[in-house]
């Protein structure tokens, strides 16, 4: 499509009841502020390329869409400073003096790519503008770190909070309030440090980004554009579906806090642009219905805010004492901020759901056994067992372990609380902050109870939890919980993907990557890593109108490399008929697509006729020549990519891990990371595949290299088997 678009679009229907109700000094003022944005990005730009010349690379770090905005509304993929100023002039060019509010929406879209060019100059020369806890760009990393959660809703809706409010404490209420509802927070200007001055918590693992300063507001908009890109699949260029997307799977809003000037309501009219509303806390002389409005209230701004956006809640009142929503799930609790720990290999530590039968439950009830942590030392490790019994008509023992994994994810989604790990390897931490609210071990089974018969309702009818920190007690309780794991590995052992009669699908991603087909088998795990064959399963019994369903295995088409008719029957249907055929086996062939939430991603490394794999907690070079961030952006959203392929990282583990192009014995590199994560299982695999022990040493890591010349003399001195198999192309 033609780069410049004056004209109204199908999308631009949705603004027609406020186009003659827009007032004209605030179309005056999106007018004014916009050629001010400009102006300053081209006396910016000029000046950095007189200082470096128009060779220039310019790019922000670690991200696989160049300058986001500009790459995904006209689909330019700018990486030298000479290629700025025609875009900015096309720009500027759109800027119109005839008021209207069509026109302001296009002042805002001019506004955008002058802050987008803003910024991007920030980044010349590998500069890091931005120290903690100041973010500025969010780097692809950080955008795929919360594809699940906004593909599952998890995370309602975004808010961006800009200026600055009537007081810290005011701040700070209304970033509780949207934390507590769990919302993403994008924020600029002086409400960083008002929220700072009442430790707040913010940054990454809060799902709440101090960008800087009022142009760093841009970084709101590209983490959202990126998002259709990464995830919906929209491609570069395609500027109406890309503000289509962002209106319909991307619910932000922007609360403007304190006075306003001139540019600020330009950028107000990108956001507006995108279809995302402006509310204002002081009165206005002018609004725009539905999209520029006031709402000086504090104490009903953010439900107001909410409601204009069509952000729905489910409202779950727990009795904990402290905040609990998705907000705090990647909080960290350092030692020096503890109160107490427990497991995590300094005690005994344990925990087991159990399906019981109904008289052998009191709904509700929880137990408490031993000292609480106010009968605890500061800063000590004790013992922990956690017991969790179900029954529900519609409960199997096959969902224990599906249920007994919720655990982690529930615990950590309360504001002070830690956990990692699971079973009898989990380790927990209550911070002196929760402890000081009044959190108690009650408290753990309150948060349990009401989230397992909140998330499960199909499945749970009643809860009881026992939790036990009399060491004794816990011994006894957790020799019994290892025997109830065997019995499930034992299970588990007998699910070959030969032993079952259907396989199971996984939609979930399709809001964000609608032509994607999760195929999940019990020896290969989704993609994301957090969906098991076991977890379709119970995911199907909960509810069957949900995203997984069964798929029966039926006539066989190729045994080795695992395609089905009835598997390509169902993909071809359900991903809008663009995937015509799959293989389960291999990736050079017809393979499974990918949507971006996936935690690792192979690739072909033909000179060393083998395959590398990266995750997107490795943030450095690989020998394929690029990062994770730039794989994600050309193996996700939906796309079949012979050679690649996005997989969960145990996948690995399984015995059918690419068992038609020659399994584990292809691997050839892999981050240091990944090897640890795998551990003693990654040696065993090799071993039962008959490639020995010492094949893990065999693979080559960044330690080695990350270039193809680099790895390859370590791989011809360790004898590496992928060396010496058939050739893969």
């Amino acid at each position: 499509m033609s780069k410049t678009a004056f004209t109204k679009t199908a999308f631009d229907e949705i603004f027609a009841g406020a186009e003659d109700k827009a007032p004209k000094k605030l179309l005056q003022k999106a007018y004014n502020g916009a050629i001010i944005a400009t102006s300053y990005a081209e006396i910016l730009m000029n000046q950095a390329i007189r200082k470096y010349g128009p060779d220039q690379s310019v790019a922000y770090p670690d991200t696989a869409y160049y300058l986001p905005v500009i790459s995904s509304l006209s689909g330019e993929k700018v990486t030298k400073l000479g290629e700025l100023p025609p875009i900015l002039n096309r720009m500027r060019s759109q800027i119109r003096e005839e008021l209207s509010f069509f026109n302001a929406r296009l002042c805002g879209e001019s506004t955008a790519y002058a802050a987008e060019i803003i910024e991007s100059l920030r980044y010349l020369n590998g500069a890091e503008p931005h120290v903690a806890p100041w973010t500025g760009y969010l780097t692809d990393p950080i955008l795929r770190k919360y594809g699940i959660q906004l593909v599952d809703w998890t995370i309602p809706g975004q808010a961006v909070i800009v200026g600055r409010a009537r007081t810290s404490a005011d701040a700070a209420k209304i970033v509780q309030e949207l934390q507590a509802k769990g919302m993403m927070l994008f924020m600029v200007n002086e409400v960083i440090e008002q929220l700072l001055e009442q430790n707040m918590k913010l940054g990454v693992d809060y799902i709440a980004f101090p960008l800087g300063n009022f142009t760093q507001v841009i970084h709101a908009v590209n983490y959202a554009l990126r998002a259709g890109m990464a995830f919906g699949g929209i491609a570069p260029g395609l500027r109406e579906q890309h503000r289509d997307y962002q209106r319909r799977r991307v619910l932000a809003f922007v609360l403007h806090l304190g006075e306003i000037d001139e540019v600020q309501v330009a950028a107000h009219m990108a956001a507006i642009f995108l279809g995302f509303p402006v509310i204002c806390d002081t009165e206005l002389e002018e609004e725009i219905p539905d999209w520029y409005v006031s709402h000086p209230n504090y104490e009903t701004i953010v439900k107001y805010a909410m409601e204009l956006r069509g952000i729905k809640l489910k409202i779950l009142e727990i009795p904990v004492p402290i905040t609990v929503g998705p907000a705090f799930e990647g909080e960290t609790i350092r030692k020096g901020d503890m109160h107490v720990e427990f497991g995590g290999g300094k005690a005994t530590g344990f925990e087991l759901v159990q399906m019981v039968d109904e008289k052998e439950i009191d709904d509700g009830k929880i137990t408490v056994i031993g000292p609480d942590l106010d009968e605890m030392k500061e800063g000590s490790s004790n013992p922990l067992g956690i017991t969790v019994k179900i029954f529900g008509r519609k409960m199997q023992e096959d969902f224990e372990g599906v249920l007994e994994r919720r655990i982690h994810y529930f615990i950590n989604y309360g504001e002070g609380l830690w956990h990692v790990a699971q079973r009898d390897l989990c380790w927990l931490r209550v911070s002196k902050e929760a402890f000081n609210k009044g959190f108690r071990l009650k408290h753990y089974g309150e948060l349990l109870i009401a989230k397992f018969k909140d998330e499960f309702p199909a499945i749970v009818g009643r809860v009881e939890v026992t939790i036990v920190t009399e060491q004794e007690k816990v011994d006894q309780l957790a020799k019994a919980a290892r025997e109830r794991y065997n019995v499930r590995d034992a299970r588990l052992k007998g699910l070959t993907d030969e032993a079952v009669e259907e396989l199971y699908s996984c939609i979930l991603c399709q809001s964000f990557a609608p032509n994607h087909v999760c195929v999940v088998a019990p020896e290969r795990v989704g993609l994301c890593g957090a969906v098991s064959w076991l977890d379709a399963k119970a995911s199907f019994e909960i509810d069957p109108n949900g995203p997984n369903r069964p798929i029966k295995k039926e006539g066989v088409i190729d045994e080795e490399k695992g395609m089905w008719q009835s598997v390509n029957e169902y993909v071809y249907t359900t991903s809008n008929r663009s995937v015509e055929e799959v293989n389960l086996y291999t990736l050079m062939d017809r393979p499974m697509t990918s949507c971006g939430c996936f935690e690792a991603i192979l690739a072909i490394v033909p000179e060393a006729n083998g395959l590398m794999v990266t995750t997107r907690e490795h943030s450095g070079d690989t020998p394929s020549g690029m990062t994770f961030s730039t794989l994600a952006g050309s193996v996700g959203g939906g796309v079949q990519a012979p050679g690649f392929m996005g997989i969960g990282r145990t996948y690995m583990l399984s015995k059918k891990f690419l068992t038609a192009d020659g399994g584990l014995g292809r691997i050839v590199w892999m981050p240091k990371e990944l090897k640890e994560f795998l551990g003693d299982d990654f040696r065993k695999r090799a071993e039962e595949e008959g490639l020995g022990a010492d094949f893990v040493d065999k693979i080559a890591d960044e330690s080695v290299g990350t270039t193809v010349d680099e790895i390859l003399p370590f791989l011809e001195e360790k004898g590496h088997p992928a060396l010496t198999m058939d050739p893969l192309m």
